[in-house]
């Protein structure tokens, strides 16, 4: 989830909201299958099936809707999504709906929409999660399952990025730098100051791809 928060707005800023959507999501889907190899065998299969399915069902609509709004208007709902996303997780919302296979279903659904339109389907999971009493050692694999078959599903939908060898190449050393360095950072940031950074710098994104959004119409 991490990742895509902070990545999504900058790459919009970049490539543009319909490039950087399948771009975060190849990306997004590599990265928790990594994360994946070492934490399978603590997936919790009857939670993580509503889940799924729902964000299954809801991948083609947000597909859909990126290939229909203009890129202003793509902007506008990217940002806004990632901003109120970011509010939603940094306030620790409590939403009793989310609970039991209702919340599981329901949380899926929107996260698999907001992956395959905007690149981000963590937080809704995160909030499914937070309100179900899990454990971060609980969460973390379980998330990671959740980020491989969302991603799987919206790169089936949405394709895969239009990049030359060359950039692709960038793409993975940049992966790799960030993961090497984030770990080395890891041991010396607190982890509520290195989540905050995190969300801080979602926010900022987020809110400068509405900006541009509404400058662009």
């Amino acid at each position: 989830m991490g990742f895509a928060l902070v990545a999504v707005p900058a790459l919009v800023l970049l490539l543009g909201p319909a490039e950087s959507v399948v771009l975060a999501n190849c990306a997004a889907g590599a990265i928790s299958v990594v994360g994946l190899a070492g934490g399978w065998r603590r997936v919790r299969p009857g939670a993580m099936v509503p889940l799924c399915v729902a964000a299954a069902c809801t991948v083609p609509v947000g597909a859909w809707l990126t290939r229909q709004l203009p890129a202003p208007a793509l902007l506008l709902v990217m940002g806004g999504l990632v901003t109120v996303a970011v509010l939603l997780v940094m306030r620790g919302a409590r939403v009793p709906a989310l609970r039991g296979t209702k919340g599981a279903v329901a949380a899926g659904a929107v996260g698999g929409f907001m992956n395959s339109a905007a690149g981000v389907g963590g937080p809704p999971v995160s909030l499914y999660a937070l309100n179900a009493g899990w454990t971060v050692r609980e969460f973390v694999p379980n998330a990671q399952f959740y980020g491989v078959i969302v991603n799987a599903f919206s790169v089936a939908a949405n394709g895969v990025p239009r990049l030359g060898g060359a950039r692709w190449g960038w793409v993975v050393a940049a992966m790799v730098v960030g993961a090497v360095i984030g770990r080395g950072l890891a041991e010396w940031i607190p982890e509520k100051r290195a989540r905050l950074l995190v969300l801080s710098l979602a926010l900022a994104g987020g809110v400068t791809a509405v900006t541009k959004g509404v400058w662009a119409l």
